[in-house]
């Protein structure tokens, strides 16, 4: 068993780790952000640990399977250790997700139906683009379970569709509805390029009016496939854009990202979300933040 390779593998999964006596390495643990490198991996016997969350595992696959790591880990994992591994790590959510029947693309649809009437009224109130809704495949259902709903695709780094969202552009109680599916991905991963800064944010609609590489959460927390690409591909600046509802998730983020020398800018929002302030607003507030320190933490912190 090679040792370094196994501890490279971690490394890059991870975050660069704390090497310790006996074939042990400490890593900040992604479970719970803290601040310390309480998760420590034994290579030799594979035991791993959080010492403040307590999650643990007997075999390092194990904890690559908590991570929802990429295929490829479980591979070179494979063949550092001389074992057959169970790739099928994900049975949950095995089966594989496609846009509903009923998807109608913006592109392919009669300008003259009511439906697209409706629909294309609401995208420009929401200042979308011909442009954005081309580049991110909008389109609309006029029946079927997401009936009246605008339908926001995602798609992966390979161009595989991960996950969409369904907007109603009707006025109704039930504005939402997404499908059944494991949220542990990267949104809109096709077209961010990780060589810049990047930007999150809680929605699909918000990550189009940021426009400039913005990665929506669906949610207010950050997936643990996202946190690891963040530090494999070694991003230099992360701006938080989430709703004031979601501090303390954002200052949680925060800590994980700067633990690993990532800088990071918290947008402050009003009470606006991304979407309702438009590009040049959203823009404006990105170009005059500054970056987060331990000390602006700690007054946020009490502010929760």
């Amino acid at each position: 068993m090679n040792n370094y390779a196994i501890i490279k593998l971690l490394n890059s999964l991870l975050g660069k780790g704390y090497e310790l006596k006996n074939n042990e390495v400490s890593y900040h643990c992604p479970f719970c952000n803290h601040h310390k490198k309480k998760l420590q991996v034994n290579i030799s016997s594979q035991f791993w640990q959080c010492w403040v969350c307590g999650v643990k595992g007997r075999k390092i696959i194990s904890l690559f399977k908590k991570l929802s790591a990429p295929h490829e880990y479980f591979k070179k994992l494979s063949n550092l250790l001389g074992d057959r591994l169970d790739f099928n790590i994900n049975k949950k959510y095995s089966d594989e997700l496609n846009l509903p029947i009923e998807y109608i693309a913006f592109k392919d649809a009669n300008t003259k139906s009511p439906e697209y009437k409706n629909a294309i009224y609401y995208l420009i109130k929401r200042g979308i683009t011909p442009q954005d809704i081309f580049k991110y495949s909008i389109g609309y259902c006029e029946s079927g379970p997401y009936r009246g709903m605008i339908i926001i695709p995602s798609y992966d780094c390979n161009g595989k569709l991960n996950f969409f969202t369904g907007r109603s552009y009707y006025e109704t109680n039930y504005k939402h509805k997404n499908p059944s599916v494991s949220k542990d991905i990267i949104g809109f991963d096709l077209h961010i390029n990780w060589d810049e800064p990047i930007t999150l944010v809680e929605g699909a609609f918000d990550a189009i009016a940021v426009r400039r590489n913005a990665i929506p959460l669906f949610g207010k927390l950050m997936s643990d496939k996202l946190k690891i690409k963040i530090v494999q591909k070694q991003v230099s600046k992360v701006n938080i854009a989430l709703d004031r509802d979601a501090l303390k998730g954002s200052l949680k983020i925060s800590e994980y990202l700067m633990s690993n020398g990532i800088d990071v800018h918290f947008i402050d929002l009003p009470e606006k979300d991304p979407s309702e302030l438009g590009f040049k607003n959203i823009q404006q507030l990105i170009s005059d933040s500054n970056p987060l320190n331990l000390l602006k933490i700690m007054e946020f912190k009490l502010l929760c």
